[in-house]
């Protein structure tokens, strides 16, 4: 359990909604006073990385920018690589928006402009923005989401995530999806590579879900899956991804490492 830098995903690992998980805090502290990195890590668009800041921060967690990466910031970097300042239709909400707007891109609805659809978790999903993405798709558009979540948990259970947007989209113009932002794409594997400017063997890992999380696993990083958010250990039986390691929740992650610097 002795790693160079360990990762936190954020939904069901460190909180659900805005309810702080028992041994949060502690186990943060303990990381940085061994003296390694932390980076917090969401497939969430719902929010920027300044809103992921100022939500840690004021739950008792205080964090830089710089720990923090999620599924539309790592979009929005991989875009521009590919076409910087291209015209985007993003089926989301205004945090997306806004994080591709701050990076150079222009939003439109007009299909015929649209080089990427962009499919992300959207509460104000409605049936015309269906409409524009199949016209764009068949018009030649690029098809792409920030990430593969089918739901998403909160405090009362799961709400439908970008997931269940890239199946509408899939399902009506029969075009699957190019390139996915999130966990656990190469994207984002390399995303995390280059910011804590290690190797994957040196990161640990640490969250709620199996195929996004524990999957991460595949590209070199060790795993360890926590019990307290989407995932019961009787899914581990039917699931492709085994994590290297599975805790009740963080508090029992931090308990450990308080045992291996003794």
């Amino acid at each position: 359990m002795d790693f160079k830098a360990y990762i936190f995903d954020l939904d069901g690992t460190i909180y659900l909604g805005e309810t702080l998980l028992p041994g949060a805090k502690d186990i943060i502290n303990t990381i940085r006073n061994q003296g390694k990195k932390i980076l917090f890590l969401s497939n969430n668009p719902l929010r920027t990385r300044e809103d992921y800041v100022e939500k840690l921060t004021r739950m008792g967690i205080p964090i830089s920018i710089d720990e923090i990466i999620n599924s539309s910031f790592v979009l929005c970097q991989h875009l521009k690589e590919l076409e910087r300042g291209a015209t985007v239709f993003p089926i989301g909400e205004e945090p997306l928006r806004e994080e591709l707007i701050r990076n150079g891109f222009s939003t439109s609805q007009r299909p015929e402009e649209i080089r990427y659809v962009i499919a992300s978790f959207d509460r104000t999903f409605v049936y015309e923005k269906l409409i524009v993405a199949l016209k764009a798709i068949k018009g030649g558009a690029h098809f792409i989401a920030t990430n593969l979540d089918r739901t998403c948990p909160f405090e009362e259970g799961e709400l439908p995530d970008a997931g269940a947007i890239i199946g509408a989209i899939e399902g009506m113009t029969g075009h699957r999806v190019q390139w996915v932002a999130g966990k656990p794409s190469q994207i984002m594997a390399d995303a995390i590579v280059e910011h804590l400017n290690l190797e994957t063997e040196e990161i640990l890992m640490v969250g709620d879900r199996l195929e996004t999380d524990i999957a991460m696993g595949q590209h070199g990083f060790k795993t360890a899956l926590v019990l307290s958010g989407i995932t019961k250990k009787e899914d581990l039986k039917h699931s492709t991804w085994k994590p290297d390691c599975i805790f009740a929740g963080i508090w029992e992650v931090n308990q450990l490492l308080k045992e291996v610097t003794k």
